[in-house]
């Protein structure tokens, strides 16, 4: 059974049968180390092209910086939860090479999902959750397994970016620019901690501030419209850790203020990447369509394709109209 080897971003694959995939996994439904997960069953037989290639990942629990995956791709198919109690954190699925198969397009017409009533899935579905030694219940998926399923990357190790552009993951002129970048602002903040102006992370809140923004809820809905507001409004509303009521602003997140999207997902619940639990979110959280981590603006994580959705808070946001053509700008 061959698999597809060589990949980049672009090409198009197709989903194997169930009952393939199901050939390929130990008895904890996984692939060196990488569980296929329940959510994946729906994609069976469906062609995509490759989003990203998953040579490299970030370490969700910041143990190290970046970590090396064997045979992995990234499709636009992101979880959606079903298996793991309605967790909304939307990661980007991991799909092993030994799942897919060349495809010489999308065809004539969207191919129907494969039947999988013939398919027992009980197996992945009981991989999705354990007991912890404390007798707390623990879920298992992906993103909780990526220490086990992958191996230290240090940022030294240069062939990492030789693959980045080599697979299409980055376009070479978009690698030089964000490199640069990236090496320049690192050379900044050393010298301003050489001379101490940098021990700050961020400006700190100006007094009441925070606390007014944070009072005008909007009550934001998946499909709405908002603006991302300017950046000294939003430093406003954080503390010294770059954290509003514990959600931190990346400082990615920053190249899109100004800037309008369409509301994906008000978050409730999701699960904690280092330890497996069930977090429900007792403050506003939301996602924006379009909106995920590049791994940009760190040069530890540079490149990373896992692109984990951005969380916002409504003190970050202003609702507004739908713009004209209904697109992000």
């Amino acid at each position: 059974m061959a698999s597809v080897t060589g990949a980049r971003v672009g090409d198009w694959v197709e989903v194997r049968p169930l009952a393939e995939i199901m050939a390929t996994l130990d008895a904890s439904g996984a692939r060196d180390g990488t569980p296929f997960m329940p959510e994946m069953a729906q994609y069976a037989g469906r062609r995509f092209q490759i989003f990203k290639s998953a040579h490299k990942t970030c370490d969700p629990t910041g143990a190290s910086e970046l970590r090396r995956m064997a045979d992995a791709v990234h499709l636009a198919t992101r979880c959606d939860g079903a298996a793991h109690d309605g967790c909304q954190a939307g990661c980007l699925l991991f799909w092993k090479r030994a799942w897919l198969k060349p495809a010489d397009g999308p065809g004539a017409r969207e191919a129907p999902p494969a039947p999988t009533d013939d398919v027992d899935l009980g197996r992945l579905h009981a991989a999705t959750r354990r007991v912890s030694e404390s007798g707390e219940l623990r879920y298992r998926c992906q993103v909780t397994e990526i220490v086990p399923a992958t191996t230290p990357l240090p940022i030294s190790n240069l062939r990492q970016y030789v693959e980045d552009v080599a697979t299409g993951n980055v376009p070479p002129v978009e690698f030089v620019r964000e490199l640069v970048r990236a090496y320049a602002k690192a050379i900044v903040r050393k010298a301003l901690r050489l001379v101490g102006l940098g021990g700050s992370r961020a400006a700190a809140p100006r007094p009441g501030a925070a606390a007014a923004r944070d009072a005008a809820k909007l009550d934001l809905q998946v499909g709405e419209w908002v603006k991302i507001r300017p950046a000294e409004e939003i430093v406003a509303t954080l503390n010294q850790d770059r954290k509003n009521r514990g959600l931190v602003f990346e400082q990615e997140m920053l190249r899109h203020c100004g800037k309008t999207y369409r509301v994906r997902a008000r978050l409730s619940r999701i699960i904690d990447e280092k330890s497996g639990k069930m977090i429900a979110l007792a403050n506003d959280c939301i996602a924006l369509d379009g909106l995920a981590c590049r791994g940009l603006d760190n040069r530890r994580r540079l490149f990373c394709p896992r692109g984990p959705l951005f969380y916002w808070r409504e003190a970050w946001l202003e609702r507004i109209d739908a713009p004209t053509g209904g697109a992000e700008r």
